[in-house]
C-alpha cells in the first residue's frame, strides 16, 4: 500500500541539514525534495558544463542524476555526505555520455583509433564543492546580505553604490558597512562548512 506525499511543511526546508532533508523525503515530504534539487541544482549542472557538454547534454545529465539520487536516496549510508556522491554520480554520467558519444562518432567516421578519453578539468571537485558551500552559505545569510552580495559581486557590469543603495533602501553611506558586516557573515558560514578563509 503506498502513501500519499505529504503536504509541504510550513518552515523552511533550507534551514535543515542533509540528513533531515533525506529523511524527510523517505516520509513523502514533497517540499523536502524541492528544497534537496534546489541546494544542489548548481552543483550538478556545473559539472557536465566544466566537462564541456552543450547545455542540453548538461541538462540530460542533471535529470539522470536527480533520478540517481530518487532511487538510491532510501539506500544512502551518509545523508550528509551527499555533495560528494552527487560529484560521484555526475562524473560517471559524464564520463559514459563521453564515450556514448565517441562511439558514435567512431561508427560515423570509421576511425577506430579515436577514442578520447574524459579529460577532467584540473581542480574539478575542488572547485564543484567550493561553489557548493558558497551557495549553501549564501543561501543562508538574510535575503538583503544575499540581494547586496549578489548585486555587488555576482552582476556585470558592476553596479555603483549609489544604485545599490537605492534599490536596497539603504543611504549610500551605509553600503560599504552593510557589504563589510554581510561578507563577515558570509565568511562565517564558510569557515562552518569547513572552507578556512585567509
Amino acid at each position: 500500500m503506498t502513501t500519499a506525499p505529504k503536504k509541504a511543511r510550513t518552515r523552511t526546508t533550507n534551514q535543515f541539514s542533509d540528513s533531515h532533508l533525506v529523511q524527510e523525503c523517505l516520509e513523502g515530504n514533497e517540499a523536502a525534495w524541492a528544497a534537496l534539487i534546489a541546494k544542489y541544482k548548481n552543483l550538478i549542472f556545473s559539472i557536465p558544463i566544466q566537462y564541456g557538454f552543450s547545455e542540453e547534454d548538461s541538462a540530460d545529465i542533471f535529470q539522470a542524476a536527480c533520478m540517481d539520487l530518487l532511487t538510491e536516496l532510501p539506500r544512502l549510508r551518509e545523508p550528509n555526505a551527499l555533495a560528494g556522491w552527487l560529484i560521484q554520480v555526475v562524473r560517471n554520467k559524464c564520463f559514459h555520455r563521453k564515450r556514448a558519444q565517441e562511439r558514435h562518432r567512431v561508427q560515423e567516421i570509421g576511425d577506430l583509433n579515436s577514442y578520447a578519453s574524459l579529460d577532467e578539468p584540473e581542480g574539478l571537485v575542488a572547485q564543484v564543492e567550493q561553489e557548493q558551500a558558497l551557495h549553501e552559505a549564501l543561501s543562508d545569510l538574510s535575503p538583503r546580505c544575499q540581494q547586496l552580495v549578489h548585486m555587488l559581486f555576482f552582476e556585470m557590469p558592476v553596479r555603483p553604490y549609489q544604485q545599490v543603495a537605492k534599490e536596497l533602501n539603504l543611504a549610500a553611506g551605509s553600503i560599504g558597512f552593510t557589504r563589510r558586516r554581510c561578507l563577515n557573515k558570509l565568511r562565517q558560514r564558510l569557515e562552518r562548512l569547513g572552507f578556512h578563509l585567509s
